[in-house]
């Protein structure tokens, strides 16, 4: 949907002035495409006393270091006070970061992991030396064991002294491990416990750092005082319903633009905000493109600020006009049928009642008897070609198994946007949903689910390249996000409105769909070829 038209043209012209190389005089655009990656810009267009119009602009946090940048606003937080805290909180916080430092580097630390370390490796060897020493010492008493039990020229008593003597190789073995776990547990209680310790304090010393850090960040936050369109103003902290504000809140773009407007009597129009630069390591944000506000440090925040004007209510979102009333069917049977998905058509009904019509819906009005949840899989609204839907319970199963186990090859084609280094490959980029920006989702090592996609160039061109992708995982968003990610291809799908920049369409089809047929047993395949 995009921002406000005078927002558009004044984010446009911020834009252009960082394409052409400089942020202000002797900045230039270029840190942005750096290490530490790019930044969010706002633009606000403001209704000056006299009735004219003009523009403000802003970035979020610090610009290579600095509050203030020639032609930005500045920082919302009181100079003054924030002057009495700031040498402080630097120098104690810098302080225990160099106490931690020293002593996670000690010699003292680092001969005791050492030792440590060697102890548990040998330990580690000898207990794996044991068993499979004693494991062939078992499989050759049971050879004996037997051998003994078979023989017939030897007398009862010799067997039986025989089998006792065997008895006690076992119970010779038991004791060797007791003596040995013996040692090493003397081993563990002479080491373990001093490199515990060492480590306590290590964990200490950042667990200091982190409550020193909290209570300066509090002493930071309350260097804010927040007004809105009434002239009204709050502390910070109190506009976050008892919880502390995250770190960075009042920062944002937005909010510095609103207070500066306030500040000077300027009447707020029109807001955007745009990244510009590298994208942030969990991806989801691409140089150019238009984000709403932050959930987090924002969501709490504007609507305070926001109270007194005359807010436009917000948008909500409209699915386009149906392609076509009736389903584009590729394949039916008795058992299932295989639909050819346009562009714009919901796979299932959305909650809201504007979104009733989707494939699901069709298919049920198409297949009156047919029974279970039908479609076997989804794609995207903005995703066109082939689904397959069941029309009984039993082949729903077989297909719903077949995509659990990753029976089923798939073959998307999508037109990305720019060049794509390599002809081929595998992203393994684990994914979750992004908690602040709902439906985006983001690329998270830590909390992610795996996702995993082959792919492969098909042709090139001067803007774009179009790409073959083998989804292995069928996570949300996989594709625009394997795509869109600098640790994937490195560019968005042409139209992604989420992941890159809107189009007349999203760039992704559902070429090829291959699965075992539930009643025949025979593998079938179906292709229809992308609309681009």
């Amino acid at each position: 949907m995009g921002p406000h038209a005078l927002a558009r043209r004044a984010a446009e012209a911020l834009q252009a002035t960082l394409r052409e190389g400089f942020i202000a005089p002797g900045l230039p655009s270029s840190i942005l495409q750096g290490p530490d990656g790019g930044k969010m810009f706002g633009v606000l267009v403001v209704r000056q006393p006299d009735g004219t119009l003009g523009v403000l602009r802003a970035f979020s946090a610090m610009l290579a270091g600095r509050w203030d940048v020639p032609g930005f606003v500045p920082p919302v937080f009181d100079r003054e006070a924030r002057a009495r805290v700031e040498p402080v909180a630097d120098a104690t916080v810098k302080a225990l970061l160099a106490r931690a430092e020293a002593w996670s580097t000690s010699e003292e630390l680092r001969r005791l992991r050492e030792d440590d370390d060697a102890r548990q490796s040998r330990e580690a060897t000898e207990r794996e030396a044991m068993r499979l020493r004693h494991d062939a010492r078992r499989r050759q008493r049971h050879e004996r064991r037997a051998d003994i039990l078979a023989m017939s020229a030897i007398t009862e008593t010799e067997r039986t002294q025989a089998l006792h003597a065997l008895d006690q190789e076992s119970r010779g073995d038991k004791a060797e491990k007791r003596r040995w776990d013996a040692a090493q547990e003397e081993a563990r209680r002479l080491l373990a416990p001093a490199r515990a310790k060492a480590e306590r304090r290590v964990r200490a010393l950042d667990r200091l750092r982190r409550i020193v850090s909290r209570g300066f960040m509090k002493q930071f936050h309350d260097t804010y005082a927040i007004t809105n369109a009434r002239g009204e103003s709050r502390p910070l902290r109190s506009l976050y319903g008892g919880a502390e504000p995250p770190s960075g809140a009042g920062d944002c773009a937005g909010a510095k633009l609103l207070a500066h407007a306030f500040a000077h009597g300027l009447q707020p129009v029109a807001l955007a905000e745009f990244w510009w630069g590298t994208p942030p390591a969990s991806g989801g944000r691409i140089q150019g493109a238009f984000y709403p506000a932050c959930r987090d440090k924002c969501g709490p925040l504007l609507p305070f600020m926001l109270e007194g004007l005359e807010v436009s209510a917000p948008r909500v979102f409209v699915p386009p006009p149906a392609p076509t009333p009736d389903l584009s069917i590729v394949f039916e049977d008795a058992w299932l049928v295989v639909i050819d998905k346009p562009c714009g058509l919901l796979s299932v009904p959305g909650r809201d009642a504007s979104l009733l019509d989707s494939v699901l819906t069709r298919l049920r009005a198409r297949y009156p008897n047919a029974t279970g949840p039908l479609l076997a899989h989804r794609l995207d609204l903005d995703t066109s070609g082939l689904l397959v839907a069941a029309l009984d319970s039993r082949t729903h199963t077989s297909l719903q198994r077949q995509f659990l186990h990753r029976d089923v090859a798939k073959r998307y084609v999508a037109l990305i946007d720019g060049p794509v280094h390599g002809d081929a490959g595998t992203i393994t980029l684990p994914l979750r949903v992004d908690l602040d920006d709902r439906p985006r989702q983001m690329v998270d090592p830590i909390h992610g689910k795996p996702a995993v996609t082959d792919w492969e160039v098909l042709h090139r061109a001067a803007s774009h390249t179009r790409v073959a992708f083998h989804p292995r995982t069928g996570r949300t968003h996989q594709l625009r996000v394997h795509a869109a990610h600098p640790q994937g291809l490195g560019a968005p799908i042409v139209g992604d409105p989420l992941y890159g920049h809107a189009g007349l369409r999203l760039h992704l089809h559902a070429e090829t769909l291959s699965f075992v047929h539930p009643a025949t047993g025979q593998r079938v395949s179906f292709t229809r070829a992308a609309p681009f």
